[in-house]
């Protein structure tokens, strides 16, 4: 996505608009400081529909690979995004009701008539990104090596029985 696409939230959904791509990973600036590498793309789809309260929506997905930092190793984790996101889009929050506020299922956007989709899909990166990004399995760093190390302390042990 090299030029700026910019959508109406209510003329997308309500016209079914779809739109599909690829986002080079060195332009989501905001993700640079939880990246190891910026370098290739992610795959996305949005598409437009009318959802049962009779609102415009917006099912947006978003596919890839990206190289976060390993909180516990520091050494790059490969994080496969799969991203899937309803978004539906309103006039006023005071029009949501108490079920619609609790409903997992899809979040709730104000109408946007110049809606950045570059903007709206690092948006969503952000928020399906681990709050800790690690390896399933590794050790701090060093970690294998110091555990073999014999303790400064052990020598006490010693001195205990002559007194």
């Amino acid at each position: 996505m090299s030029r700026r696409v910019v959508i109406d939230s209510q003329v997308f959904g309500r016209e079914g608009g779809s739109l599909q791509g690829e986002l080079p990973v060195v332009s989501l600036r905001r993700l640079h400081d939880l990246l190891t590498d910026t370098a290739g793309s992610l795959v996305y789809r949005i598409a437009g529909a009318i959802g049962l309260s009779n609102r415009p929506q917006l099912l947006v997905e978003v596919d890839g690979v990206l190289s976060l930092c390993c909180q516990r190793c520091l050494e790059p984790v490969e994080y496969p995004l799969e991203l899937r996101s309803l978004l539906e889009f309103v006039d006023h929050e005071g029009d949501l009701t108490q079920d619609e506020l609790e409903d997992d299922s899809r979040d709730f956007l104000p109408h946007a008539k110049e809606l950045d989709v570059a903007v709206l899909i690092e948006d969503e990166i952000l928020l399906a990104l681990p709050s800790v990004a690690r390896h399933a399995n590794c050790m701090l760093p060093g970690g294998g090596q110091e555990s073999a190390k014999v303790s400064p302390f052990s020598v006490l042990a010693g001195l205990h029985g002559k007194a």
